[in-house]
């Protein structure tokens, strides 16, 4: 199976707030599209320092990452972002990547969204089961 790319709007979760607050205007609430890398091997959401400093997110905390050949890295984790993809949106936190580094979509927001890799199409679906509506597991 090839890479899978997805259109992915990211926004700024606390400017959200504060517009609903109508402390800022809806028009200053930060958000960015683009085409992301959906990674279902990946566990968290990734982003760049670039993407990061465009929505000026806040560090929430520093945390370690065990790499494809086993080294371990320590990132800054931000958030929270909403994530949104076709008519389903997630909140979640990403790690932040050195430079201009490619941003992925992990597992964690896609089981969120309930959307799917299709295999053969390589591209990223809403679950064909929940065509309307994401429906996540509890069990």
């Amino acid at each position: 199976m090839g890479l899978v790319y997805a259109e992915i709007k990211l926004t700024n979760i606390e400017d959200m707030v504060l517009a609903k607050r109508h402390i800022i205007g809806e028009e200053e609430i930060r958000s960015i599209r683009l085409n992301m890398l959906a990674d279902s091997g990946a566990y968290m959401m990734a982003i760049n320092q670039t993407i990061q400093e465009q929505l000026n997110l806040p560090l929430i905390e520093k945390r370690k990452a065990q790499m494809a050949d086993s080294s371990v890295v320590e990132y800054d984790v931000v958030g929270p972002i909403q994530v949104k993809f076709k008519n389903r949106t997630a909140v979640c936190n990403a790690f932040v990547l050195q430079g201009d580094s490619e941003p992925l979509l992990g597992a964690i927001p896609m089981e969120e969204m309930d959307v799917l890799i299709h295999p053969q199409r390589q591209e990223l679906i809403v679950n064909p089961d929940h065509p309307n509506y994401a429906q996540l597991k509890m069990k």
